[in-house]
């Protein structure tokens, strides 16, 4: 039987849930169809399903900039669709040439001659080689110091920026040895001296022009009107000037000792230029020479026969081929194995000779190995001071080409070093001498240009007496005449300069400033050419042969002839004399006068000692003056691994490469070019898919210069990633876009006013904390700068730029420039062009082409004639700008806007947005009363801001953001959300925020809390259990409002 009961009728809150379910599954039922649709069109055109329909790339029109080089740059219009993204390679056109053209980077003086009343500002920058183009490390280089000098500048001082090359000797003869082998299978021998440094002067005009041009593409601001090269007229008369001087005055000397000797290029090295390739144990190196690898880290034992009885000695090397060069066996004199055999000898097996059994308790420790030891002084550093201990014979066994000599006899003359190796082991297994051979760690010397294995040889060299110049060094940084940063590299120049050694300036090259020295050959005389006292120091021959008729007794009777030594100087040498022969010296020119002592000397840590040390000890000796008052050693550039930038790797990265993009094929091309084998190009082709998967993105110059700068932490090492250059590349855009559309609100008739930046007082809340923000960012920026600290000054100039600027002043501008009085529009306008003004200025001395591309279409100041930001005054701290109660009173604003996209964000709601500010504090109540229209500005889809009183009811369907203990920002969210969803989520906050706070509690509660810790971080802590108590409560009030709205 049919129930007649009539069904209970449905409540109206009832109804409107199911109209909403019904709204919803309308709702998800058209997205479907929608989707379907889509999929059906996709299918027709061809595509696989679930594929995104490709976006079509805008095609952008090529601009050709029709600016005459030299001339000042023609403005394209902002309208031009070339121009309507940051396009780098557009931004950096002609900008140079005509900075270039118009003197900018030349000092500027005062009308009497005399340096700007606010100083002098000079650096040297340290002289490129002429070897090939630069890298990565350079750009670093001329970045750091780039922005130094156009800081300076901008500060109103007169700067110097000296550039110039270094020939490099052993460096470019090596590459352009290298090259001839490689095109025509010769070597210098084959062309002869003059032929072959004629093709290195070929190589170095056309590198030079290369790296020139490297060097403008880097924006290095240089004065190109004092450009030095280490082998022109004036630097090559200041060698010689230091060389003679030197000298005469017994620093420079002639001794026939130990070198280090590479085979491969055929000249001696110093021991700054061997690299110490630790092995553990049996190793095969390749060698320059030999077709396969060379076995090291063995050590071998064999047995000295003792003359007359039937016993042996054994002695151990790891050098088995320089015993033709032994003349003397070893053993402590207090051993008891062997006092017996004091004073005898043991007998050569393959020359004939017998070497005496000597005791030295130097050489010898008894209680390693045998105690006995073979000593070799002609190649060996240890040995050749044993052999001056005992007066040995020292016999070289080795030609410069690395083959035995006649010493080893006629058996082995001409055998090749490693070759002799191998074939005296065999012939001492067959004499019955050989004992044993067994894994020995060991470090081996390579030459750091051709990584041929270094031969301790004895050559009459010219060497320099370090000891009493560099106690002159060690006590200008002692004394603070000069100062050196980081500590750890002043650190190592103390540890250097303690310990000093004579410096070996001879090198056997054909490229380089030749000694400037002579030997006087008297016909009849013995005379032996490793004997100093015949050579004589000139600054030319003319001069010797006057000095010889002087000086030398023997001149009166004897016929002579004067030859030059064939041997060049040490590249550093030269570049030790870099700061004072780039003003003139050893003239008395003007420039020596204004312009030395320099101010900063910046480069890599690396080549501390190499260069800076020498600059030091040989300023002091040649000037009396110390070169500069300021060291800087920047970090060394890596790559993304972490790992030393090399050729063979494939991560070397040209600077230009980064400026202007270029693919992985392409970068896989330019190996090709160089000195690299097939084996060598093939391996660093695996390496740049490693670096450079995808090739490297055009950056342009500013993003790179900006980023390098942003690396210089103070570290030893920067990993570079490439990624990240790219990522300032984008800040570029966002100062392109910012730039353009604050030109746009500004509009075509605007003109700034006059005298620079002063307070109205008609400014609003956010340009009061806009002016301030920029005060504060040239104070932050002048003290960084001058302090060195480039992360802080980057740093603060990104945060002005992108998130002060950029994201709030000119967000917030809109209305008061679109919306606004007359008199709140203009005012508006004035902090924008002041804002933009100043931070394009703030930011230049990193970006030089951005800069002055936007700088040039901002309107000018009545009383502003400045024709290039490259000249225009540095921003400088204005106190009348300083503000922290409107900044206080702004960033109050800007945690109410977070709090309201925060909350937006969280519940995704996107449009119609209601938002409340519930105050319980009047004043802040207020603040925000006045700043409604800003906060709507700078929140999206917002379209009402209401403020509320700490009394007021919460409105209904509202989530919650504590700002802090006294305000809270409501978003109404009744309608627009899940609620079951967002009272879990609340509920996991409140666990949080409990846990948050117990932690605190948990922290002041420690023994001693109120005696040890600061007051301000015990306040500190005090008001952020306040803030988690507000956020818990807040969090519970929604919660029990969105279970009411839930039911």
């Amino acid at each position: 039987m049919a129930s007649t009961e009539q069904p209970r009728q449905k409540t109206e809150k009832e109804l409107e849930k199911e109209r909403k379910k019904a709204a919803k599954l309308a709702a998800y039922e058209a997205k479907q169809a929608k989707k379907a649709a889509a999929e059906k069109t996709r299918q027709d055109a061809g595509d696989k399903p679930g594929k995104k329909a490709k976006k079509i790339q805008e095609i952008v029109p090529e601009y050709i900039d029709p600016t005459v080089p030299g001339e000042k740059k023609e403005l394209p219009s902002l309208d031009h669709p070339a121009l309507k993204a940051y396009n780098p390679q557009i931004v950096e056109s002609s900008w140079y040439a005509w900075w270039e053209s118009q003197g900018f980077f030349q000092p500027k003086r005062q009308p009497d001659g005399s340096a700007s009343p606010k100083g002098t500002f000079v650096i040297p920058a340290p002289p490129p080689n002429v070897t090939g183009a630069l890298h990565i490390g350079h750009a670093l280089t001329v970045a750091i110091q780039d922005t130094l000098i156009r800081f300076n500048r901008m500060k109103g001082k007169t700067t110097l920026f000296i550039p110039g090359f270094d020939h490099a000797g052993i460096s470019t003869q090596s590459v352009v040895e290298k090259m001839l082998w490689k095109k025509e299978q010769k070597t210098r021998h084959d062309l002869g001296r003059e032929a072959f440094t004629n093709l290195v002067w070929e190589w170095k005009n056309e590198y030079h022009d290369r790296i020139k041009n490297q060097l403008k593409r880097l924006g290095a601001s240089y004065d190109w009107s004092r450009e030095a090269f280490t082998l022109d007229d004036i630097r090559s008369k200041a060698v010689r000037e230091c060389f003679v001087a030197l000298h005469r005055e017994g620093i420079i000397y002639r001794a026939n000792r130990l070198v280090n000797w590479c085979v491969h290029l055929n000249t001696a090295l110093s021991n700054l230029e061997v690299d110490n390739k630790e092995i553990p144990g049996r190793t095969a190196i390749s060698v320059p020479g030999y077709t396969e690898k060379v076995e090291f880290g063995v050590i071998t034992s064999f047995a000295y026969p003792v003359e007359g009885t039937d016993e042996k000695i054994i002695v151990a090397t790891t050098r088995p081929e320089t015993l033709f060069g032994d003349t003397a066996v070893a053993v402590h004199p207090d051993d008891p194995r062997y006092k017996h055999l004091h004073g005898k000898y043991v007998v050569h097996p393959f020359v004939d000779r017998k070497l005496p059994i000597v005791t030295d308790s130097e050489a010898v420790d008894m209680e390693f190995g045998t105690g006995a030891v073979k000593i070799t002084p002609a190649h060996d550093p240890n040995d050749y001071a044993t052999g001056k201990r005992h007066n040995l014979e020292f016999i070289n066994i080795l030609n410069d080409d690395g083959t035995l000599n006649s010493a080893c006899g006629p058996e082995w003359n001409g055998m090749k070093r490693f070759d002799a190796r191998v074939a005296v082991i065999e012939q001492l297994k067959q004499k019955g001498l050989f004992i044993e051979q067994k894994d020995n760690a060991m470090s081996i010397p390579l030459c750091a240009k051709s990584g041929d294995v270094i031969e301790p040889i004895m050559k009459p060299q010219w060497w320099v007496r370090q000891k009493d110049m560099a106690d002159a060094a060690l006590e200008a940084v002692r004394s603070g005449k000069i100062t050196i940063t980081p500590s750890a590299s002043e650190q190592e120049f103390y540890h250097w300069l303690s310990n000093i050694q004579d410096w070996c300036i001879s090198r056997q090259l054909w490229w380089g400033h030749r000694c400037p020295v002579y030997f006087v050959d008297f016909e009849g005389v013995d005379q032996d050419p490793n004997d100093g006292k015949w050579w004589v120091s000139a600054f030319s021959i003319e001069e010797a042969d006057e000095i010889v008729q002087k000086d030398f007794a023997e001149a009166k009777s004897c016929k002579y002839t004067l030859s030059q030594d064939e041997d060049v100087l040490d590249t550093w040498f030269s570049s030790g004399l870099w700061p004072f022969s780039t003003l003139g010296w050893p003239s008395e020119t003007s420039d020596m006068k204004d312009y030395y002592p320099m101010n900063v000397l910046e480069t890599g840590w690396d080549i501390l000692f190499f260069w800076v040390a020498r600059m030091v000890m040989l300023g002091i000796k040649m000037t009396g003056q110390v070169p500069f008052t300021e060291v800087f050693c920047h970090s060394l550039v890596r790559d993304a691994q972490g790992r030393k930038m090399s050729k063979s790797l494939g991560n070397v990265i040209d600077p230009l490469d980064v400026i202007k993009g270029i693919s992985l094929e392409a970068l896989g091309e330019q190996l090709t070019k160089g000195n690299l084998d097939a084996r060598e190009i093939a391996k660093a082709k695996e390496g740049q898919k490693l670096s450079f998967p995808k090739g490297i993105p055009e950056c342009g110059t500013d993003a790179m210069r900006f980023a390098l700068c942003a690396y210089t932490t103070g570290g030893r090492d920067i990993n570079l990633d490439i990624l990240r250059v790219e990522g300032y590349r984008k800040f570029c855009n966002k100062i392109y876009q910012a730039s353009k559309f604050a030109l746009m609100r500004l509009g075509e008739g605007y003109i700034p006013p006059s005298g620079g930046i002063k307070l109205t007082g008609q400014e609003s809340l956010v340009e009061k904390w806009m002016l301030h923000k920029l005060t504060v960012c040239a104070k932050t920026m002048s003290t960084a700068l001058d302090g060195r600290d480039f992360l802080e000054s980057t740093t603060a100039i990104y945060n002005y730029w992108l998130y002060e600027l950029c994201d709030v002043y000119i967000e917030n501008s809109k209305f008061l420039i679109l919306d606004g009085t007359e008199e709140q529009k203009r005012s508006a306008q004035d902090t924008l062009y002041n804002a933009l003004d100043a931070g394009l200025k703030m930011i230049h001395p990193f970006m030089p082409y951005i800069t002055e591309e936007l700088w040039q279409r901002l309107p000018r100041r009545p009383d502003d004639n400045t024709p290039s930001i490259v000249v225009s005054d540095y921003p400088e701290y204005d106190e009348t700008l300083f503000d922290p109660e409107s900044e206080q009173a702004y960033e109050f604003v800007l945690s109410v806007v977070k709090g309201g996209r925060s909350l937006i964000s969280q519940f995704g709601i996107l449009s119609n947005v209601r938002i409340f500010v519930q105050c319980a504090d009047a004043k802040l109540a207020d603040i925000i009363k006045q700043q409604t229209a800003s906060i709507q500005s700078l929140v999206k889809w917002c379209e009402s801001v209401t403020v509320l009183s700490g009394s007021d009811a919460q409105p209904e369907g509202c989530a919650v953001y504590t700002v802090n203990a006294d305000c809270n920002v409501l978003v109404e969210v009744k309608g627009k959300v899940d609620f079951e969803t967002e009272i879990k989520k609340a509920e996991n906050k409140v666990e949080k925020a409990k846990q948050g706070k117990a932690n605190l509690v948990k922290a002041i509660s420690v023994k001693d809390y109120e005696t040890k810790v600061k007051k301000e971080v015990q306040e500190s802590n005090l008001k952020k259990i306040e803030q988690f108590d507000a956020e818990i409560e807040n969090l519970r009030q929604m919660i029990a409002e969105f279970e009411r709205l839930n039911v």
